[in-house]
């Protein structure tokens, strides 16, 4: 298949995509040609690690003072096409609608002619898998502490229809070295799914694999099975499927249970993991019903609890006093924020999640609101409106970020200038109504790009400059040019130009590796 047949089955993707999730977190995220990847990152050669697509590199913003680093995957367009076009439309479409703080960040995807990219945030904590390798079995405590993290990335992929099928300690990583929080990585064999129908292609990791995937019938139970195998290694310091007969024990549900390895865990953690490891995935523990386990519930009630603090219920009421325009700017600077702006929500976010679905309740957010900040009911709901920005009736993660983090951080000025980029695609150094249309549509709220630029100062001219959208966003707080990079003092005229200097290109990536089997 031409790269140009795969643009177009890329374009269908998107466009139902945003029919579910929202123009914003896909338009603004999904960079078609003029935009480039080198015109936003520096892509080194270094390899951070393998996927099924080829090596990840690691890649650096441009024109930012933060140095914040992220990892490049590379697909090739030319010739992809059957089973391995319909993996790739899987893992885009799964990879821009995920939301949750453990699950790792996708900052954007490039499509070029040749080439489609995906820019994520990098952790360096390592694999869960490598940090086992390191310490060996873990206290039980600390298993319990993964296993809760993991099933709540789960069961909110799950919840919004949505099937791993290669659940496996390589592919949860420690956002950082010293860290205990653990982020759901590699996309690739997922797939949006329909709760009335199997899916039979087999897919995943022979370890780890369910004993219906192997039947080649299977749902989002398969997900589960996988958690099993890996709370079993983390108790018992060894896999429970392995040797010329592992195929017909998966089938069978014959783990290798060694009683001394297991005399030291509690008959919990040993219940917990037997009804994971059942060969009938209709009496298998689902996601939710897992995370209400005893195992876990006993290790929730014994970690302190997360209250949402007065500042955040505060920033959440400015929130919702905001421009319409910059309430937009600061959901798309929510995606970009660094891991560090957001640790100190992540913990409250997970607080207001009271069903555990990876979103906010208009109820949940309501008794906050009243007990935080004694804030009215119905004051409540015109906040939770406000940050609902795709009106699905639940607020996302980056919804709670735009709302809890960008109101309350000195933002950045390079974090400042790549929003300005997301409206400015054709490089002109200026904003204009044309451009607020590409990214936002027609209207945004209901407001048409014309009175949402009449918000933020719309010049006579029609164009709103860097330093006039800077002042607007930020609240007024000049750029620090001593701190700007040079780019950002540089005529506006001129970005056009530097756009095509040969000086700012960097290798091109390299070609797709051999993926497995389609969905």
């Amino acid at each position: 298949m031409a790269p140009s047949d795969a643009a177009a089955s890329l374009s269908s993707v998107t466009a139902r995509l945003e029919a579910r999730r929202g123009r914003l977190p896909v338009v603004g995220r999904y960079h078609r040609l003029p935009s480039r990847l080198t015109d936003d990152y520096n892509v080194s050669s270094h390899v951070l690690g393998v996927g099924e697509g080829g090596d990840v590199l690691l890649a650096t913003a441009r024109d930012s003072l933060s140095r914040q680093q992220y990892a490049v995957k590379s697909y090739a367009l030319e010739g992809l096409e059957g089973l391995k076009l319909q993996m790739l439309m899987s893992e885009v479409e799964v990879f821009l609608f995920v939301d949750h703080p453990h699950i790792a960040r996708l900052v954007g995807i490039y499509e070029s002619e040749d080439y489609l990219s995906f820019v994520m945030e990098s952790h360096d904590g390592g694999q869960l898998f490598e940090r086992f390798r390191k310490t060996g079995r873990f206290p039980e405590d600390e298993a319990a502490g993964a296993c809760w993290q993991i099933l709540l990335a789960v069961n909110y992929i799950h919840q919004h229809g949505i099937v791993h099928r290669d659940l496996k300690l390589e592919n949860f990583v420690y956002d950082k070295q010293d860290s205990n929080h653990l982020k759901l990585i590699d996309f690739g064999f997922s797939k949006m799914f329909n709760s009335s129908m199997k899916m039979k292609k087999a897919l995943g990791t022979m370890l780890y694999i369910a004993p219906e995937v192997l039947a080649k019938s299977y749902t989002c139970q398969c997900d589960l099975w996988s958690l099993g195998v890996m709370a079993f290694v983390l108790l018992a310091d060894h896999f429970p499927f392995v040797g010329d007969a592992m195929h017909d024990n998966i089938l069978e549900g014959k783990y290798d249970w060694r009683p001394q390895q297991w005399s030291t865990n509690s008959t919990e953690a040993a219940d917990f993991v037997r009804s994971l490891l059942c060969v009938d995935p209709q009496k298998r523990l689902t996601a939710q019903a897992a995370l209400e386990h005893p195992w876990i519930q006993r290790r929730q009630r014994e970690r302190p609890q997360t209250t949402v603090d007065q500042g955040v219920a505060e920033s959440l009421v400015a929130f919702g006093h905001m421009p319409k325009l910059r309430r937009c700017c600061m959901e798309l600077l929510a995606w970009s924020l660094s891991s560090e702006a957001r640790a100190g929500v992540h913990d409250q976010f997970l607080a207001l999640d009271t069903d555990k679905r990876g979103t906010i309740s208009l109820e949940a957010l309501k008794a906050m609101m009243a007990a935080t900040a004694q804030l009215p009911g119905d004051e409540a709901e015109r906040i939770f409106a406000m940050m609902d920005e795709n009106q699905d009736g639940e607020v996302s993660y980056s919804e709670f970020l735009a709302a809890a983090v960008c109101t309350r951080t000195e933002l950045d000025d390079s974090l400042v200038y790549t929003v300005f980029r997301k409206f400015d695609r054709d490089h002109l150094g200026y904003l204009t109504a044309d451009g607020l249309r590409a990214l936002l549509g027609d209207t945004f709220m209901d407001d048409t790009a014309e009175a949402l630029l009449g918000e933020a100062g719309f010049r006579r001219d029609g164009r709103l400059s860097f330093m006039e959208f800077h002042s607007f966003v930020t609240g007024g707080r000049g750029a620090n040019t001593t701190k700007t990079p040079l780019v950002l003092r540089v005529a506006s005229l001129l970005l056009g130009v530097l756009r095509f200097s040969p000086f700012l290109c960097c290798s091109r990536p390299r070609p797709e590796r051999r993926r497995g089997e389609g969905p």
